[in-house]
């Protein structure tokens, strides 16, 4: 014994119940700090990515115009031919059927050279030869006549310019056709001027 007064047992268990205390304190400080440093890490990580997918982007976005730069133009160039094409034969499309009617040119051209030395037999022979040319030419571009004598009235086909009575001829007949009329194709280029017949008049009682 010493004289001094022996210290409780329960003043040291608070020292170290402090003690724990404070290192709990600054391992859950350390553990914040831990953890704080991956968050900035991580956000200076992703400024690099970003550049880079926008670096990319901006690469497709060019490569994308450029492409659409090559396809603009090949349009233009099908849209200039197409226009070429067209021009070529509206100005050409009748190049065949005029290179085929210069043998019609060339028979009528004989016949008038030979006119004053032709006789009238002569003549009308080279008419008709020129006429015949003349329809082959036309039948081979589907050109065909209409010479509806005889045939039904057909409004669609014809055209009348009188009507006559007749005993002859079945009432609304053809009865003269005063100009043949002609089919492209089977459409009309000109309708066939006729009379039309109709029934005669009767004697009165």
């Amino acid at each position: 014994m010493n004289g001094q007064p022996d210290r409780p047992p329960e003043d040291d268990a608070g020292h170290e119940d402090v003690a724990a205390q404070d290192d709990a304190v600054a391992k859950a400080a350390n553990t914040e700090t831990a953890e704080e440093v991956p968050e900035e890490t991580t956000e200076e990580a992703a400024v690099p990515d970003a550049a880079a997918a926008l670096a990319e982007a901006e690469a497709k976005v060019g490569e994308n115009w450029d492409k659409y730069l090559r396809v603009a133009a090949e349009l233009e160039n099908v849209r200039k031919r197409a226009a070429r094409d067209v021009e070529k034969a509206h100005k050409f499309a009748l190049e065949r059927i005029v290179a085929d009617l210069l043998e019609v040119r060339d028979s009528l051209e004989m016949a008038l050279s030979a006119g004053e030395e032709s006789s009238i037999e002569n003549l009308i022979e080279g008419n008709e030869t020129t006429l015949k040319l003349l329809t082959t030419v036309m039948q081979r571009y589907g050109v065909e006549d209409i010479d509806p004598l005889g045939e039904p009235f057909d409004p669609n086909q014809h055209e009348a310019m009188t009507m006559q009575p007749s005993a002859d001829a079945e009432p609304d007949s053809v009865l003269t056709v005063f100009q043949k009329g002609y089919a492209l194709n089977g459409r009309l280029l000109r309708p066939a001027r006729v009379v039309v017949a109709t029934e005669p008049a009767k004697d009165a009682e």
